[in-house]
């Protein structure tokens, strides 16, 4: 059944009034409502603020490295560590290497520009600081959904924002209504703001509607895959962060990796390829796998019985989509009846590898557009103080200083190496020319026939793992009898134009094994979703060829549900 054919059977959906809707329980859009509800105080007014989160629970979906700048924290919770964030682990020593398959080069720390300079920062689990932020934002009164996933933007007559609706649940496979149906319901707003992530589901429709995006350059992504391990007491280095560049990507294809000792004898190991790679052959997952085994790495994870070294354990797995655009690929951030926050918008720093402060930031400029707005009666128009104040802030410098980090490594790493040295060491930032980028990551990847396979070894269950026992860590769960949420606008491009052409490469981007290429009975091809193992990274969206891959919300509550991450 349609949406139209359910509404009219079983309509209409419930409506509940909200001064401000919030879309998405991360750290943007819970530092929007936190703010709103702290202005409200503070002028003795009232804010009826909600946020709607598609995950189990508030940090359920949340992945990141993470390094933790804290100046955007200090002021939305100037008391934050009284108040116990746990922001428990400070940096203690920075480390730059550039790796060989059989070497590794480090930067003396003397030569690292302030971007890869950590003092003053935290070693953190992202999705345990978003519980707690949660927990702050509920205290002061807003109402948060864990569970609800937003599916529909809605608008007045006139085209103007005016609320979401929620998903319906207890739909079958084939898109019958169950004896457990439930009516997704309205949430109607003065003014709506997403705060889902990279590649938002709704955001992404919202840009192209108001083409908020228009003469911005094509927004830039990275696939950012990581796992948690616990490892013998005698290598643990309680914050030492370490980012290393180079092999087993080669010098064309963006990317970097991480390794983050944070408390309780625990690191964290993460990989970020660029999603403008044009070698379809590539596996982001099975480059993630190798990275581990170079010496550099692997020392930290394998054990040394004589010298009584235990062998690391991996706790936990996970993978998201981040933007690497930055200022030049921001778009247009308010349209009439809300606004984009965070990585909806595109606000990470790439030279960084830092995101959460800024959207704690832009969530907070955002709630102060809101408020000012609603204190003056205002409802459904622009908040176009949003963006005049992002124009002015601290925020906006640093995005600056760094606008050009991506770019220079379409002429190679150490190229890039070189004049980010260059920018960001000698000139701070104030490089005197911009440099542009006008195609977007999918329309990168070349024909097969022009390029060389990869041949990845197979993986060793101790150090590289294969795709289907790092989902099972992941703790991703969907319900098997809904609609798949990852779909296709014309069923036969996957084998007509993506494996014939492209080798199907959907079967090596996705680092969750949600696609693969099987034969019917007569010998012929089809592509095969395994939509239960999605853990919602969005790459299939970001990088199919064709853009036939639509991602879209499943029941809410479903993906996965990752811990300490």
């Amino acid at each position: 059944m349609t949406q139209d054919e359910i509404l009219a059977q079983f309509g209409p959906r419930e409506a509940m009034e909200y001064d401000v809707v919030v879309v998405g329980g991360g750290p943007a859009g819970l530092s929007t409502a936190i703010r709103l509800k702290q202005l409200a105080a503070e002028h003795g007014k009232e804010v009826s603020v909600v946020v709607l989160e598609k995950g189990s629970e508030p940090g359920a979906h949340i992945l990141s490295g993470a390094v933790m700048d804290p100046r955007a924290l200090y002021e939305l919770f100037p008391d934050w560590k009284a108040r116990g964030a746990p922001l428990n682990q400070p940096v203690t020593d920075d480390a730059m290497i550039f790796l060989g398959e059989k070497w590794a080069l480090r930067t003396p720390n003397f030569l690292l520009p302030e971007c890869f300079q950590n003092h003053g920062n935290y070693v953190i689990s992202l999705g345990n600081f978003t519980r707690w932020l949660a927990a702050q934002a509920e205290a002061l009164g807003v109402e948060i959904f864990p569970g609800f996933a937003a599916a529909e933007v809605l608008y007045t007559e006139g085209g103007v924002v005016r609320g979401v609706a929620t998903g319906n649940m207890g739909i079958s496979k084939d898109g019958k209504p169950t004896d457990a149906f439930q009516l997704g319901m309205e949430l109607q707003a003065k003014y709506t703001i997403f705060a889902e992530g990279a590649r938002g589901h709704l955001g992404k429709q919202v840009i192209a509607k108001f083409k908020l995006d228009q003469d911005r350059d094509p927004q830039a992504y990275g696939l950012g895959i990581k796992e948690l391990w616990e490892i013998d007491p005698k290598r643990h280095q309680p914050g030492f962060v370490m980012h290393t560049a180079g092999w087993p990507l080669d010098d064309h294809t963006y990317g970097g990796s991480f390794l983050y000792h944070m408390e309780d004898n625990q690191i964290v190991l993460g990989f970020i390829t660029g999603l403008d790679y044009s070698n379809p052959y590539l596996s982001p997952f099975e480059e993630f796998q190798r990275w581990k085994t170079h010496p550099n790495v692997r020392w930290y994870l394998e054990g040394d019985e004589e010298h009584g070294i235990k062998p690391g354990k991996r706790v936990s797995y996970g993978a998201r989509a981040i933007t690497a655009g930055g200022l030049l690929s921001l778009p247009k951030t308010v349209f009439p009846g809300g606004a984009l926050v965070g990585c909806d918008a595109g606000y990470l720093n790439a030279s960084r590898i830092k995101g959460s402060h800024a959207a704690i930031k832009t969530g907070m400029l955002a709630a102060q557009a809101a408020y000012d707005a609603l204190a003056a009666g205002r409802q459904h128009d622009e908040l176009t103080a949003y963006p005049a104040a992002f124009e002015k802030s601290w925020l906006h410098d640093e995005l600056n200083k760094a606008r050009n980090f991506k770019a220079w490594f379409k002429k190679g790493l150490w190229f890039a190496s070189f004049m980010n040295g260059i920018e960001q060491f000698a000139l701070r930032g104030r490089m005197p020319w911009t440099l542009h980028r006008d195609k977007p990551d999918y329309a990168s990847l070349k024909p097969a026939a022009q390029c060389k396979p990869i041949n990845y070894p197979k993986p060793d269950g101790k150090i590289t793992f294969d795709r289907l026992s790092s989902v099972f860590v992941s703790n991703t769960n969907h319900a098997e009898d809904q609609p798949a949420h990852l779909t296709l606008k014309d069923s036969s491009v996957p084998v007509q134009v993506n494996l014939a052409k492209y080798a199907g490469p959907e079967a090596r981007y996705c680092p969750a094994g949600v696609y693969e290429f099987v034969k019917n009975e007569d010998n012929s091809d089809r592509l095969q979703i395994n939509a239960q193992n999605c853990v919602h990274c969005k790459t299939c969206d970001i990088k199919d060829p064709t853009q036939n891959i639509v991602w879209v919300t499943p029941e809410g509550g479903g993906g996965p549900n990752y811990t300490n991450m």
